[in-house]
């Protein structure tokens, strides 16, 4: 049987999947695991590659693992974002490899060669692990992986003991969960990313039977209601790009998730304009701390 994987969203008009492809983005929330699939399962993959390297080459290796001898991979990428390296990586692990180039994309093609070489390195380099400096389970390609983003750290020290029930929208692997999870006042947690690695790790990390952890997209399909607080740090780039309709969104999720008088608390980069969105929906919008090129807001419903 023919079984073809995609990951990503590749554009078509450069290497279209055939209708049927099984997903395997961890950014794609109910996708499957490119890890768990056996080897030789497939016969055909598409991938967009991630721009981070160690990302990147874990991902083609574990994309080469689950091919068949003989299945063509086809994986691309922006010239600025990893395109340019794809093919010497590809020979690295032992690949026979036909380039092109169309619309500011390296593609590459190939047929997984009878033996890969290099693969368990890279397996193994992009691979959970614990990180000394955070003392935290962490993967590469996870948003912040192996730093305390700047933002996060910010409202870390300036978030009050919570009560109740409540949420941490994208939550990463964990870090402002644990602390928020530090006030016994706090009864239940949901914790949401949209990377499947991050919410992987938290579990890991998390282990309190006070917190729920979901793969989700914040975006969509949330349905949460009546929640005491909300905590976040949002998203403001999508595919390398800025799109500060990310965070706006998580705003208006956080918005419908509370009850009346419930608090969000959030953080975000200077020069976003969040004031905006957070105004109309909250009757009280207060700046609580300013540093480092971030802003924590406190805003009551």
């Amino acid at each position: 049987m023919t079984v073809t994987g995609v990951y990503g969203t590749p554009p078509a008009e450069l290497a279209e999947a055939p209708a049927g492809s099984i997903q395997f983005s961890p950014l794609i929330p109910g996708s499957g695991r490119l890890e768990d699939r056996e080897e030789g399962a497939l016969s055909a993959m598409v991938l967009l590659a991630p721009p981070g390297t160690v990302e990147r080459r874990y991902t083609v290796a574990l994309a080469l693992r689950a091919l068949a001898p003989g299945g063509v991979l086809t994986v691309l990428a922006p010239k600025d974002k990893g395109g340019s390296r794809l093919g010497k990586e590809l020979k690295g692990f032992g690949c026979e490899v036909r380039e092109t180039s169309r619309r500011h994309h390296r593609i590459c093609e190939c047929e997984r060669p009878p033996q890969l070489a290099g693969i368990e390195s890279a397996l193994a380099e992009g691979a959970p692990r614990v990180d000394d400096g955070l003392g935290l389970w962490t993967q590469p390609g996870v948003f912040s992986w192996n730093r305390l983003d700047p933002g996060s750290a910010l409202l870390k020290r300036n978030l009050p003991a919570l009560s109740g029930k409540g949420a941490d929208f994208g939550c990463g692997i964990g870090t402002l969960s644990r602390t928020i999870l530090s006030s016994p006042k706090v009864t239940h947690l949901v914790m949401l990313d949209i990377d499947r690695r991050a919410t992987e790790m938290a579990a890991r990390n998390v282990q309190d039977s006070r917190a729920e952890i979901r793969w989700a997209d914040v975006r969509s399909g949330l349905r949460l209601s009546g929640l005491d607080f909300v905590a976040m740090n949002p998203p403001f780039h999508d595919g390398g790009a800025e799109d500060q309709s990310l965070g706006q969104s998580f705003i208006r999720r956080a918005a419908e998730s509370l009850r009346p008088g419930g608090v969000l608390w959030l953080v975000a980069n200077r020069h976003l304009p969040y004031e905006g969105v957070l105004k109309p929906l909250f009757k009280r919008v207060t700046l609580r701390a300013e540093a480092a090129g971030y802003k924590v807001y406190e805003a009551q419903k």
